[in-house]
């Protein structure tokens, strides 16, 4: 069984057990209890729920395993060519780590 799930603007493929590293959740503390509620679609061993928009009465309960994850840097490098213009800038996104708990459909 596993459902689509829409975290933080994604839309994440989450089946029990597995673990995500989703956008920075605020407030999120170690050990905590988070449930989410938009539940795009339950596969139920081949039966398909598709929701318009969201299936009714279904929701992912996930717990926090580390509130603060930092990605990989992503480097930003513009240049203008013959004009002697260089910049480099970089970016680390946060993320939070959930394992997936139960999945209520």
């Amino acid at each position: 069984m596993y459902v689509i799930v829409e975290i933080n603007g994604q839309q994440f493929k989450a089946e029990q057990g597995k673990k995500l590293f989703v956008h920075h959740i605020q407030n999120a503390e170690s050990g905590a209890v988070v449930e989410f509620e938009k539940v795009l679609l339950v596969d139920n061993n081949g039966e398909i729920t598709v929701g318009a928009p969201t299936v009714e009465g279904a929701k992912v309960v996930c717990e926090v395993l580390s509130p603060l994850v930092k990605g990989d840097k992503v480097l930003i490098f513009h240049k203008k060519r013959r004009k002697g213009y260089r910049k480099l800038n970089g970016h680390r996104q946060q993320f939070t780590e959930v394992s997936i708990k139960e999945i209520i459909a």
